[in-house]
């Protein structure tokens, strides 16, 4: 669980669904400007294009391959995108497209198909701490065309990927970009019922590749055309006149090796429960911090807070509590450096650890600098509450 206060940069994170579920047509008007046709004759300027002929194909195949899977869906209040799950007729997409209030959705959505099949659907399962649901259609078979599922954990910084969706309600959309970041974490839409303060969602993809409105839920490809990720939110400070949010080169998605452990909980139970250790850290720390709290290296989770009687508390994991000059941090914590054996270099990798791998009531040995002690530490996870 990580205090807003803990956090250095302030995001405008924008949720991608909420608009009209109508498209406005422009009227079509006659103005003074006209496009002129080339002579038949006309001689042809020979101008250097860079091309690759076989990745323009290669992205084409793709588009062919997968559209088929994804699908559009639309409630009363707004709409986003999804994709096809399995041959049942599940559907996945953002808590955030198919919700009612902060915490329960709607009853019934409407899920059109590439092909022009339309449905009416119902959330069977939801997932507020990764914004994760599952909405089931009856619909012919040969509508459902499931996609393939990646492995988010062999995703490298730099490689190509694409989101297929419906932006501003034009659907099936086509955008490329590359993967710009590994590990982020955004907040949760699920508050602790002690303090009210939002967990944090781990394991997020952080890409280029143009996401907006409408964008939500919709999945992310790598380039053989398997569902590496959910396009979930994007960060920015641009806004349509009517206030959505527009895109600005850094966009969100829910990696997909967290969907592969949700999902299926999901249709069995109708919610997932994520492991849960108990405390707070700093997602970075500067120089000065370091130097205040005499930590002995500049990498690893700097443990700010210890829930009482928690998992970590249980442990014997130390918060910081002598006062220095920063008003809100306090020195002598418990700093991670490493969670069953991978290093941890910010909060952000201890997390995307725990919500890929882990489930309440595993254990997780975390390595700790204490002072000039290096401690291994069992821990037993809990739920989060």
């Amino acid at each position: 669980m990580k205090k807003t206060l803990a956090v250095i940069l302030v995001m405008i994170l924008a949720t991608l669904a909420c608009q009209s579920p109508t498209l406005a047509t422009p009227e079509l008007t006659t103005t003074d400007s006209t496009v002129e046709t080339a002579p038949a004759d006309a001689t042809s300027v020979d101008v250097p294009v860079s091309v690759n002929p076989a990745g323009q194909e290669a992205l084409v195949t793709l588009f062919e391959k997968v559209s088929p899977g994804t699908v559009a869906i639309f409630t009363a209040t707004g709409q986003g995108s999804g994709f096809v799950y399995d041959n049942q007729g599940h559907i996945v997409t953002n808590f955030h497209v198919v919700s009612q209030t902060e915490d329960k959705p709607v009853d019934v959505v409407e899920v059109r198909f590439p092909s022009g099949y339309m449905v009416y659907g119902s959330v069977i399962g939801i997932d507020l701490d990764s914004d994760i649901a599952v909405v089931k259609v009856e619909a012919p078979a040969e509508e459902l065309k499931p996609l393939p599922l990646g492995d988010s954990s062999q995703l490298k910084v730099g490689q190509t990927v694409v989101a297929i969706g419906n932006p501003f309600g034009l659907e099936n959309t086509m955008t490329v970009g590359i993967i710009s970041a590994l590990g982020r974490t955004l907040d949760s839409q699920h508050a602790a019922t002690s303090s009210g303060v939002f967990f944090s969602a781990g394991d997020i993809i952080q890409t280029d590749a143009a996401i907006n409105p409408g964008n939500s839920g919709g999945p992310l490809f790598n380039i053989l055309g398997d569902v590496i990720g959910i396009n979930r939110a994007i960060r920015t400070t641009s806004y349509t006149d009517t206030g959505e949010p527009l895109n600005s080169g850094i966009g969100f998605a829910i990696s997909i090796n967290i969907v592969k452990r949700v999902v299926p909980v999901l249709i069995e139970t109708g919610k997932y429960d994520y492991p849960y250790l108990g405390i707070s850290s700093s997602s970075s720390l500067n120089l000065a911090a370091v130097e205040a709290l005499g930590l002995p290296q500049y990498t690893g989770a700097y443990i700010t807070s210890v829930v009482k009687g928690g998992p970590a508390d249980q442990a014997g994991i130390k918060a910081g509590t002598t006062p220095t000059n920063y008003p809100t941090l306090l020195a002598g914590g418990d700093l991670i450096i490493a969670i069953d054996g991978r290093e941890v270099r910010v909060f952000d990798d201890l997390l995307a650890y725990l919500v890929s791998n882990k489930g309440p009531g595993d254990t997780v040995v975390l390595t700790v600098l204490r002072g000039s002690e290096k401690l291994d530490i069992l821990v037993t996870l809990g739920s989060r509450p």
